[in-house]
């Protein structure tokens, strides 16, 4: 009986090497866009080199299974092998014959056609995926929300999910809501809102947003005991709008308002006034630029620009050793309301600096000689005072001047000894002159700045400070 058992297995391998064969389909080879399918290698034949596949018409291979049989046919035996690789297909493709070494001898499987077909939402699916848009027709820059709803039948079996959003390319993301989850008898839905502006005009399009659901497989034949989780796609629709562009010279759109203040009017001399501009309603924030403005002898130092979701604030600080004025800031912009062109202007701020010394106009004036009628009895004795008065005057002039340069020099001296470089305020004055030609001097300005103006307390290189000081004589 040994024996007998052994002959049969022998003449069962023979029979198999005799019928080697490899075959291939794809079950269902009719996919919708989106939804998986399953690969299958059937190979028949005793001794099997597996293939290995790195994917399958370029998709990846998401789950493998195999299975092994023996049947027996009018008394002939023959072992198969069936192997199954579950994928997701892009596009309707070909899968190229595959090589699988039987006994010894390269065997090739068939082709097999997939047809991938577009997918139509269902509104009565397990899943159901959809955009809702508040407009069709925009300007550039002009907010506008859209909707995503997800909507989840009742008692629908999810083992997985994935939700893959869209990247809305052409858009600003203004904002995005939290989830909102709406319950009723047949749905459960979550609800995202997102506030968009185009960037460009044209016709734009919101791509699909992608939901990944793995279910539990109900089919549960021999070629497709592996694996029992199924995956489906399911799509939403794509939104389409027509962007227009704004009116000629104007960038910003939307409803606003404008309001400037400073700390203080009245201010020492080289005392920081700080300004902060603020810019509220509803609009593109995002293309508004910076308000810093020019004022002849003012240093004037602009902040970054603050963003929140209805609102924009600016900080600018005005440093002066003389009274100045801020001008009106003005903001130019296309209503959506009114649909015209407004222009926002905030009020001009006078700004007195204390001590201010006033600028004074030097002139010149030119005394016109008159002519006088000379004595000739009394010439020469003129001429005799006249050289007496020229020889005095030129020594009390020489005197004076002497005098004068004593006192300024000893002025001078006071001054710089009264110079002290501690006085951040003052040797900020002092070195911006000189910022934009030497990295040396912007780096010092840039710690003093960050100093007065941030409450920062970083230490001046005192080398670097000392050398600058040296190179521009600066006292």
């Amino acid at each position: 009986m040994k024996n007998l058992g052994k002959i049969i297995i022998f003449l069962v391998l023979i029979l198999s090497s005799l019928n080697a064969t490899v075959s291939a389909k794809v079950s269902p080879n009719n996919v919708y866009a989106g939804d998986a399918t399953t690969y299958v290698l059937t190979i028949t034949g005793s001794n099997i080199n597996k293939p290995v596949l790195a994917d399958i018409c370029g998709n990846t291979i998401t789950a493998t299974g195999s299975q092994t049989s023996i049947k027996s046919i009018n008394g002939s035996y023959s072992k198969s092998y069936s192997l199954s690789y579950q994928f997701t297909p892009k596009k309707s493709c070909t899968i190229d014959s595959v090589s699988v070494e039987i006994d010894g001898k390269i065997e090739h499987s068939n082709s097999v056609d997939v047809n991938v077909l577009p997918r139509t939402q269902d509104a009565n699916a397990d899943f159901v995926l959809e955009f809702e848009s508040s407009a069709k027709e925009v300007f550039v820059g002009e907010p506008f929300k859209i909707t995503l709803l997800l909507k989840q039948k009742r008692g629908a079996q999810v083992v997985e999910s994935q939700f893959i959003a869209p990247e809305f390319k052409g858009f600003w993301i203004k904002s995005e809501s939290k989830a909102q989850r709406i319950e009723d008898n047949e749905y459960m839905t979550t609800k995202v809102v997102y506030e968009l502006a185009a960037q460009r005009e044209g016709n734009l399009s919101i791509q699909a947003a992608e939901l990944k659901i793995a279910s539990r497989d109900s089919v549960n034949n021999w070629a497709r005991m592996f694996p029992q989780v199924r995956w489906r796609t399911y799509y939403s629709n794509t939104v389409d709008l027509s962007v227009k562009a704004l009116p000629l010279g104007v960038k910003i759109i939307g409803d606003f308002t404008i309001v400037a203040s400073v700390d203080k009017t009245q201010v020492n001399p080289n005392e920081a006034v700080n300004l902060i501009l603020k810019i509220k309603g509803e609009g593109n924030f995002e293309d508004i630029e910076s308000f810093k403005p020019y004022i002849s002898d003012v240093n004037i130092f602009d902040e970054k620009i603050k963003l929140s979701k209805n609102s924009l604030s600016q900080k600018i600080v005005f440093v002066s050793e003389q009274d100045f004025t801020i001008a009106p800031f003005e903001l130019k912009y296309f209503d959506l309301n009114t649909q015209e062109i407004k222009t926002l202007q905030t009020q001009a701020i006078e700004i007195k600096v204390k001590g201010n010394v006033a600028k004074k106009e030097v002139s010149i004036t030119r005394d016109v000689e008159i002519p006088k009628t000379i004595d000739i009895d009394k010439t020469v004795t003129v001429e005799k005072n006249n050289y007496l008065f020229i020889l005095l005057a030129f020594f009390i002039g020489l005197v004076i001047g002497i005098v004068i340069m004593l006192i300024k020099s000893k002025k001078v001296s006071t001054k710089q000894k009264k110079f002290d470089i501690k006085d951040e305020k003052l040797l900020l004055i002092k070195l911006l002159p000189y910022k934009e030609i030497d990295s040396d001097v912007e780096e010092i300005v840039r710690v003093l700045e960050n100093n007065i103006y941030n409450k920062e307390k970083i230490i001046v290189d005192k080398r670097m400070l000392k050398e600058v000081l040296k190179k521009y004589d600066i006292s």
